[in-house]
């Protein structure tokens, strides 16, 4: 279930509507190209992931292909990355909730992260259990609205305000902002996909990480196809793309005739903030205890709890989350909007530091006989296409304007951090270490 709904984020339901404001219908090809690319990074991730399980995932993987300055980079990117999704979702969380029951917003803040925080402090199976739950809830919400939106397509609700596919093409045609429009929606919705590679982190910790993380690689096409290509479809097919006032997916049950649909998409919505809250500080924590064992950070964090959770770790990642959950409140918006900025192309450094581990690592394999349960189609071909992509996709971002400062703080902290790592990696020999690679228990 982690697999199944890692791709759908609260992103899917909220941002889908400024994507399709600024593509039209033609928003379909941003996310069938951003999907097509997370199907290739979970293939070539899967193949080292199965060859391979280690809860610092891509990030060891980096070390080992390219030298401990890009598993040192990768790892602390990573884990910035998801340290700063907590504050964000904690407030999208406690707006809700403050809509639905009343209080104000800090108290749901601080109790919504700290709940999350103690489920994940007593056991990684707490994690499991919730993510079950909240992925539950995000697949019924999905199925069930692409099976309306069909019906309504069929003309199936007579006293519904929509019909017909239509609006694929009206009221301006398929591309009604040009070609150019679609590229720079690329830019974001890839974001919305970031996540999926969790489940090769969570494996890692599962009685059978090779059979878990095969199954999610091979079903990552239908995901997408079904989550984010069926129900948009729906949406653009159903609606105008400049008639979406209250989010894509509101908007379509509204002119259907669903009751309370602006309720129901509050739950659902509150469910997928907390799914990402949840995945944000077991993967924060799981990358920063890799960390620690590759002695790439204070050696606290490898501390493990009798329950065998890196506690320390969990309790670090949340300090520093929360920490920015204040920060959002307190401080000017342009500086929490500059700290965000300084991990906004992280999944693209992530994705191109997975493809040219891959790359080297599966000529490795391959010359060494190896055949891991998933391997990377074409290689080493279509490898070497995803790493031109994403480095095309990083140079349009800096012609961008709407992208140039995320960029540019990302570019930035990476050097920060790519320079950190050369310094740490020439201070210490991992090699000379004995404990290395082996946890701390309390």
């Amino acid at each position: 279930m982690i697999s199944i709904a890692g791709v759908i984020g609260a992103g899917l339901f909220v941002g889908s509507a400024t994507a399709i404001e600024q593509a039209g219908p033609a928003v379909l090809l941003s996310y069938a190209l951003a999907g097509t690319l997370v199907v290739l990074v979970m293939r070539m991730l899967g193949e080292m992931a199965t060859a391979n399980p280690d809860t610092g995932s891509f990030s060891v993987y980096s070390d080992r292909a390219l030298g401990h300055w890009a598993g040192f980079s990768v790892g602390w990117l990573y884990w910035w990355f998801w340290v700063l999704v907590i504050p964000v979702e904690a407030t999208a969380a406690a707006k809700i909730l403050g809509d639905l029951v009343g209080g104000e917003q800090w108290f749901w803040a601080l109790a919504v992260t700290l709940l999350l925080t103690i489920t994940n402090l007593v056991s990684v199976g707490n994690y499991g259990e919730f993510e079950f739950w909240f992925a539950l809830v995000k697949v019924v919400a999905i199925v069930a609205f692409v099976g309306i939106g069909a019906a309504a397509i069929l003309g199936v609700f007579p006293g519904s305000e929509v019909s017909g596919i239509t609006h694929l093409w009206e009221p301006d045609g398929f591309l009604p902002n040009g070609y150019g429009a679609v590229v720079a929606v690329l830019l974001t919705t890839m974001f919305s996909f970031m996540g999926t590679e969790i489940v090769t982190i969570a494996a890692a910790e599962s009685p059978d990480p090779a059979k878990g993380i095969t199954r999610a690689v091979n079903s990552v096409i239908w995901r997408i196809s079904l989550f984010y290509l069926g129900s948009i479809f729906v949406v653009v097919a159903l609606m105008p793309y400049n008639r979406l006032e209250d989010g894509s997916y509101q908007s379509v049950l509204d002119a259907i005739g669903i009751p309370y649909s602006a309720r129901i998409m509050d739950v659902v919505i509150l469910t997928a903030v907390a799914s990402c809250l949840n995945s944000a500080l077991y993967t924060a924590s799981r990358m920063l205890f890799s960390l620690g064992v590759r002695r790439d950070a204070p050696q606290a964090v490898r501390r493990l709890s009798r329950r065998g959770v890196p506690w320390v770790a969990v309790s670090a990642s949340m300090v520093v989350g929360f920490a920015a959950v204040i920060g959002n409140y307190v401080l000017p918006d342009r500086i929490f909007t500059w700290l965000l900025s300084t991990s906004g192309a992280v999944a693209l450094f992530v994705y191109l530091a997975i493809a040219a581990s891959q790359l080297r690592l599966g000529r490795r394999m391959r010359d060494e006989g190896g055949r891991p349960p998933v391997r990377m189609w074409l290689f080493p071909g279509l490898t070497i296409v995803v790493i031109v992509f994403i480095v095309a996709v990083l140079v349009l971002m800096a012609f961008d304007p709407a992208q140039q400062q995320a960029i540019g703080f990302s570019v930035a902290s990476a050097a920060v951090i790519v320079v950190l790592g050369v310094i740490v990696g020439r201070r210490h020999s991992r090699t000379a270490d004995p404990t290395m690679g082996e946890p701390i228990a309390d």
